[in-house]
């Protein structure tokens, strides 16, 4: 059986919908410090010494899912977790709430300081460029949001499902899930996440909602000494 493009998201993701904003060198590509801290090669151990300090400033540390190019000297790479990776291949269920409105560059801020609090590792100032972002106000505060990340021409990763503390337990991440996942539905792709296996609350949440576990997937920083 061949390999699924969900193998190696971030590669595919980068060579497809998001090539015109990869910074690549050879064998590896990458996202823009700004938009997204992950990095991206074709298959384990690639040589790509000569292309990495291009594309990596010392002192800064990228992240890379299912497999490591070469480590060569002056960088290096810890396995962080195993992840999920889950899909959803039929419509959920609809559910009731709240407004959801279609973020935009007038709420960047507002969703910024959101994943500051709940989501701080993996959020960029310009990562709302990689798709679309959702999210709910309430008391003109910014309860909670959802957006798309990486993606390839059938397949759409749904991320930054996050709720503000004062608004947790109100069911904002299922109605924002379950939305924003039919609408990919619709369009004739196909979502999938990432999450980690300790996360038992949203993992669970994932599950309910009628995502399926399509295989556990490694997690890793690659850090340039300096």
């Amino acid at each position: 059986m061949g390999e699924h493009v969900l193998d190696n998201p971030i590669w595919e993701a980068l060579r497809s919908r998001h090539r015109d904003i990869a910074l690549a060198q050879g064998d590896v590509a990458r996202y823009p410090a700004q938009v997204a801290p992950f990095l991206g090669v074709p298959r384990e151990g690639v040589d790509v010494a000569g292309a990495l300090p291009a594309l990596i400033e010392p002192g800064e540390t990228t992240l890379l899912l299912d497999r490591l190019p070469h480590v060569p000297a002056g960088f290096e790479a810890r396995k962080l977790a195993m992840l999920a990776q889950m899909v959803c291949e039929r419509p959920m269920a609809q559910t009731d709430g709240p407004e959801i409105i279609e973020l935009d560059e007038s709420h960047r801020q507002d969703v910024l300081a959101l994943t500051a609090l709940v989501y701080p590792h993996y959020f960029r100032p310009y990562t709302m460029r990689l798709g679309r972002y959702f999210g709910i106000y309430q008391q003109g505060r910014l309860a909670a949001i959802i957006g798309e990340r990486m993606g390839m021409d059938a397949w759409q990763e749904v991320s930054a499902v996050c709720t503000h503390p004062d608004f947790l337990g109100r069911g904002y991440a299922r109605h924002l899930l379950a939305l924003l996942s039919n609408d990919i539905l619709a369009r004739g792709r196909t979502p999938f996440l990432h999450v980690a296996n300790e996360n038992a609350r949203a993992k669970e949440l994932y599950l309910r909602s009628g995502y399926e576990v399509r295989r556990d997937i490694a997690f890793f920083s690659l850090r340039r000494e300096g």
